[in-house]
């Protein structure tokens, strides 16, 4: 694959030579003009203009030789990705390295360069000898090709016809000469001998620059935590693709390279809050623009202390029984924002429960009491993905008091919710639970709320009845227990659980 040739600051110049630069007739150049180290310029001003500066043997034209050998040696050792005939002309190529077949070039028609839509796409073509346009000889771009992307180097001297147009930077090992009317997108910079111009045009095409923007920062920047950061490297507004990017701002800088949208993402860590400031630096890059050293405007964000967790069991509703299941849930906030998906143990029942907050930061378990008496509950998180460091992080304890059993059938405490998303039948539901002591399986237990029946359940081998999503309506859920009824022995034996909202209450 083709790379862009370093000019360096020969980059500048439309016209370079070693011995002399001699015009006839109105010449244009648009660009710097130059001849190092003891050469001679005549045939400006008049009756040839240059837009830009005339070097003669000064210090500024021999760093272009220098700059222009550097950028021979560089086009010359680049390997040919294919082989073409000697004439051009009629032809169509795409990005790559052309050498001849002849070891000469010449062109009497058109040739076009297509570039496929990629605009840092790059032509180099390499003689061993000459490079001769005729009059019909014209090169054409396509697919946004650039001229500044083209390079010819030529192995001894280059000569353009009268009227041919060519487009690229000629760099010639020996001479170069244009003939009447012969103009040229790029530049003609020889290496050994004399540039000979009459009544041409000669455009350097337009310097390339390249810009760095840190993006903004999304999201909270905490002291101790990776913080993404990216940064745009453009070249005249395009993307530069494959440029290496160093952050600097964090505790230690980071260097990555930009994709295909020239987008370069790295990560910072800040070990002091407050101010910090980011910059993003080009270290390399393999493009036309100057972009190696160029830096970003800094970027301030604020750097916030560490997140702090906090885990709290809630107050446990109703009676707590010796061997019936217990409803016990807990808060896991962040800087007093909810924590989602975040594992939470809770510890203190004859065997801990594990399970996950909701999206309001809220876990719910159930814990069961073998043991009249007080007992002591709390809730762990085992792991929590957030910011915070959550994990390990243990909850005040909470004391409870266990009952003993009351009857053959007990009644769980319960709590109603609103029946989401679509309330229908009901817009309140409710899950009711009894249990028979011994268990019995086998047993129906009708419940009821308020005196009316909202459904039945038979109990299972552990003697536990449960009805879930019982429907309630506005009435009912103003109670504030419910009834569990049951024939065991051909006795009838009910139970009373409390009803209370859930929290939260969807």
């Amino acid at each position: 694959m083709a790379t862009l040739v370093p000019l360096g600051s020969a980059a500048t110049f439309g016209v370079l030579a070693n011995t002399a630069v001699t015009n006839t007739g109105p010449t244009v150049v648009t660009g710097d003009l130059g001849v190092s180290p003891a050469g001679a310029v005549t045939g400006f001003n008049p009756p040839g203009t240059v837009t830009g500066t005339i070097h003669v043997n000064d210090a500024a034209a021999a760093q272009a030789q220098a700059d222009l050998l550097i950028g021979y040696g560089n086009a010359l050792l680049q390997p040919a990705t294919a082989t073409v005939a000697t004439e051009l002309g009629g032809t169509t190529l795409t990005p790559g390295v052309y050498n001849s077949l002849s070891g000469t070039f010449s062109l009497n028609g058109p040739l076009t360069l297509d570039a496929q839509g990629d605009p840092n796409a790059v032509f180099i073509f390499k003689t061993n000898t000459t490079l001769i346009t005729g009059a019909a000889g014209t090169v054409n771009l396509a697919g946004l090709a650039q001229s500044s992307h083209v390079f010819w180097q030529v192995g001894s001297s280059a000569t353009l016809g009268v009227g041919t147009t060519i487009r690229g930077s000629i760099l010639a090992n020996t001479s170069i000469t244009a003939n009447t009317g012969a103009i040229v997108d790029g530049r003609l910079l020889a290496l050994g001998a004399a540039v000979t111009l009459d009544t041409n045009a000669v455009t350097v095409p337009a310097l390339t620059t390249c810009q760095v923007v840190v993006q903004p920062v999304v999201g909270p920047v905490v002291v101790g935590q990776p913080t993404p950061v990216s940064a745009v490297v453009t070249c005249n507004g395009l993307p530069v693709s494959g440029a290496s990017v160093t952050f600097n701002g964090g505790a230690v800088p980071v260097t990555v390279t930009t994709n295909a949208a020239g987008v370069a993402t790295g990560s910072l860590t800040f070990n002091t809050a407050g101010a910090a400031t980011v910059t993003a630096t080009v270290t390399a890059a393999g493009t036309a623009c100057s972009c190696t050293g160029v830096v970003s405007a800094p970027v301030t964000i604020t750097v916030t202390p560490q997140q702090s967790c906090q885990v709290v069991v809630q107050p446990v509703v109703g009676p707590v029984v010796v061997g019936q299941p217990t409803s016990v849930s807990a808060v896991v906030t962040c800087n007093g924002l909810p924590v989602s998906g975040a594992s939470v143990t809770f510890n203190g029942g004859a065997v801990p429960v594990t399970v996950t907050t909701n999206a309001a930061g809220v876990a719910t378990g159930s814990l069961t009491f073998n043991t009249a008496g007080a007992a002591t509950v709390t809730a762990t998180v085992t792991a929590a993905g957030t910011a915070c460091s959550c994990t390990g992080v243990v909850s005040a304890p909470l004391t409870i008091t266990v009952g003993a059993p009351t009857g053959p059938l007990s009644a769980s405490p319960a709590c109603w919710r609103v029946n989401l998303p679509f309330p229908i039948p009901h817009l309140f539901v409710a899950t009711l639970k009894a249990t028979l002591t011994p268990a019995q399986a086998g047993v129906t237990v009708t419940f009821y709320v308020s005196g009316l029946p909202v459904g039945t359940a038979v109990t299972n081998a552990s003697g536990v009845a449960t009805l879930n999503n019982a429907g309630l309506s506005i009435l009912q859920i103003s109670a504030s227990s419910y009834t569990a009824v049951a024939t065991v022995g051909g006795s009838t034996v009910q139970a009373t659980g409390s009803l209370t909202p859930c929290f939260p209450p969807v």
